[in-house]
This record gives structure tokens, C-alpha cells and sequence, in this order.
């Protein structure tokens, strides 16, 4: 099986965790969720107390420490952290609120971003094949991936969808304060110094805003076995052997 790493990338809300996940699905190979790494490094800040924008030493120390890793048998992988000879798996606690209010600042510190880029591109060396999706997976982590997309949306439009999804489940939300936070996280993800959010500029991009999830899935499927069609000849040999 030859290397493969498809990135898709893009802002806060535009649905790309649920794209590359179906996108991995439909091309059975792995998904990594770089957002549910940084969320799990919240979470343990969270948990001992440490305030990123004060101690950002602290947070890389957490993080050095924090031996993260994915449960690749579970769908989507989960989430676990390990220390000594003891794991714990922090899946449920990755979408908490305090944990997004915190996430986009361990963002921001470039030490923490070292030590997950290299976990992340470790993990792609060590699966062969995975679509893993973020902000800046084209443009930082994998360069050379060979296969690019950045998906976005109308602020107001990723607004709406996440408040609709919070009130399905049962959670009463005002669709306004989502609008800011979510261009707040913008600003601060494209203007942060250490791998900002940007389209890199041989990605495909694709603006959600009025089709469907199912279409986005579609595209990014079609052009991904129309590479790996032209990646081997007429008898079925991988080109790069010749």
C-alpha cells in the first residue's frame, strides 16, 4: 500500500471534522481529528488548573507529558491520553463549552504546536493512508500532501448550523453569541504568528454555505480515486515503481 495523506482544512464551524470523517469512511483508510488533540490538551489544563495565557510553559509541559494518542477502533478514534501505565479516553469531554472557550488559545502557543505536529505527522507515517482534517494540515503539517481541500462557509451560515445541532440536542443556545465567538475565532486563527488558518494555494477550495454534506463528501471521494486512478498504470502497477 503506498502513502496517502489527504488534508481538509478550514475555520471554526464549516463542518470539516464530519466531512473528513465520511470522507475516511468511504475510503476505508484512517481519520485523524487534530482538533480533538488540541481539545485534549485543554482538557488536562483545565483539569490541573493551568491558565494558557499566563503559563504557556505549563501547557507544553502537559502536553509533552501527555503521551496522546488515538483509539483507532473506535469510529470516530477517540481520544486518550496516557501517563505511566495508566489511560484515560477523553472523547466525552472534548466538546465541553470551557473546553472551546479554551482550545483556540493552546492554539496559539507555538511549543504545544511542535510537540502535536510531530504526534501528528508520526501518526501518518505510522498509518500509511488517512484523511486528517484541521487549520493548517495543507499549508504547515503536510506540505506535500498530495491531495488538498479547504472547506468554508458564509460566518453566519456556520452560525446557524451549530445552533440548530446544539438545539437538537436539547440545548437551549443564542444563535448571536455563537456568530461572534465564532468570528472571533477567525481573527484569532488566521491572525496567530504559528501556523494560521489559510487555504494553502494548491488546495481545492469548497464553500459549504449552500450545498449539502453529502455533495461536499461526493467531491472530495471523486477527486481522491481520480488521483489514485492516475497513480497506477493499465496492468495495475503503482507508476512510482518504475
Amino acid at each position: 500500500m503506498q502513502p496517502l495523506v489527504i488534508t481538509v482544512d478550514g475555520p471554526a464551524g464549516v463542518g470539516k471534522s464530519t466531512v473528513a470523517h465520511l470522507v475516511a469512511k468511504r475510503l476505508n483508510i484512517a481519520f485523524l481529528d487534530t482538533g480533538a488533540m488540541y481539545r485534549g490538551i485543554a482538557v488536562l489544563c483545565l483539569e490541573a488548573g493551568v491558565d494558557p495565557k499566563r503559563d504557556p510553559h505549563g501547557v507544553a509541559r502537559l502536553a509533552e507529558q501527555a503521551q496522546i494518542r488515538f483509539d483507532w477502533q473506535a469510529d470516530p478514534p477517540g481520544l486518550i491520553v496516557a501517563d505511566g501505565e495508566s489511560q484515560r479516553d477523553l472523547t466525552d469531554s472534548l466538546r465541553d463549552d470551557n473546553v472551546t472557550q479554551t482550545v483556540s488559545q493552546i492554539a496559539t502557543i507555538a511549543m504545544v504546536r511542535k510537540i502535536l505536529v510531530d504526534a501528528q505527522r508520526q501518526i501518518a507515517t505510522d498509518r500509511l493512508r488517512l484523511v486528517t482534517e484541521g487549520r493548517d494540515q495543507g499549508s504547515v503539517v503536510f506540505p506535500d500532501a498530495p491531495l488538498k481541500f479547504f472547506l468554508d462557509a458564509d460566518p453566519a451560515k456556520r452560525a446557524q448550523r451549530r445552533a440548530k445541532q446544539l438545539r437538537d440536542a436539547g440545548v437551549y443556545v443564542d444563535e448571536n453569541k455563537i456568530l461572534d465567538s465564532i468570528r472571533s475565532r477567525d481573527y484569532r486563527d488566521s491572525h496567530r504568528t504559528d501556523g494560521p488558518l489559510m487555504c494553502a494555494s494548491d488546495a481545492i477550495r469548497i464553500d459549504t454555505s449552500t450545498i449539502k454534506q453529502e455533495i461536499v463528501v461526493d467531491l472530495i471521494v471523486k477527486q481522491v480515486q481520480q488521483y489514485i486512478d492516475s497513480q497506477y498504470d493499465d496492468h495495475g502497477v503503482w507508476k512510482g515503481m518504475g
